[in-house]
């Protein structure tokens, strides 16, 4: 049964109307239904198929704005590497007790970034950090040897997107509390960076759909014409 604000969020969505990027990032501050600073997330439909390998998009990019979230970050490296992880700001440093923790079901981080000698060790946990997104990835910038450049990375705004098995991207791209045209430029960050990804093999319309949400409120239906030039 909705909640009183979310009848109220619902009343202020024009029924079967579509948004330009412009009115959606100001209207989702408007029908939050949340007393807490809620995400906001971009669902990206795209016209790809994620069993071909060359159409599995992922990627990174840096927002503007950043997210609004302090993210947790776990770098597993050598010893020789660990000061300077420690030093960019890096949550937990480690590796061989963290991969034992990870085993027994520990993933109470947001981006584990990882040095390129030590991801033989790594691969094993695979089935439990995939799923979660967790797993290190030289596409997304979270395996290398500059682990302070990666560690400040997440830190200042990057995120990281994965195609799933729907052929949805979902991230989050800022908070409620974000001034709507900073909501904007994030999502375009995120959305060109996508646009630059699309596969030469991927036929038809890549963009296929595009929503943005608050946590637990209503989503918005965004008319793709309006983020492409």
């Amino acid at each position: 049964m909705a909640t009183k604000k979310r009848k109220v969020a619902d009343a202020k969505l024009e029924k079967n109307k579509v948004y330009s990027l412009k009115e959606a990032s100001s209207l989702v501050k408007d029908i939050n239904c949340t007393k807490f600073d809620s995400s906001v997330d971009l669902h990206i439909r795209l016209g790809v198929d994620p069993k071909k390998a060359d159409q599995a998009i992922r990627g990174s990019v840096t927002l503007p704005h950043g997210t609004g979230k302090t993210k947790r970050v776990l770098v597993l490296c050598t010893p020789d590497k660990e000061a300077a992880a420690k030093e960019a700001g890096a949550d937990f440093v480690g590796l061989d007790e963290f991969i034992q923790k990870i085993e027994a079901g520990w993933t109470e981080v947001d981006v584990i970034v990882a040095t390129p000698a030590v991801m033989p060790k790594i691969g094993k946990l695979g089935k439990i950090l995939g799923p979660r997104n967790l797993m290190p990835n030289p596409k997304t910038g979270t395996v290398t040897n500059d682990v302070a450049a990666a560690v400040n990375d997440v830190k200042g705004g990057k995120i990281t997107f994965k195609v799933d098995k729907a052929g949805i991207i979902h991230a989050s791209i800022g908070r409620v509390s974000f001034a709507s045209d900073k909501i904007e430029q994030n999502s375009l960050e995120l959305i060109n960076a996508i646009i630059k990804l699309k596969p030469a093999t991927a036929k038809g319309t890549y963009l296929k759909g595009l929503s943005m949400a608050s946590t637990m409120s209503p989503g918005i239906v965004i008319d793709t014409k309006s983020v492409q030039n």
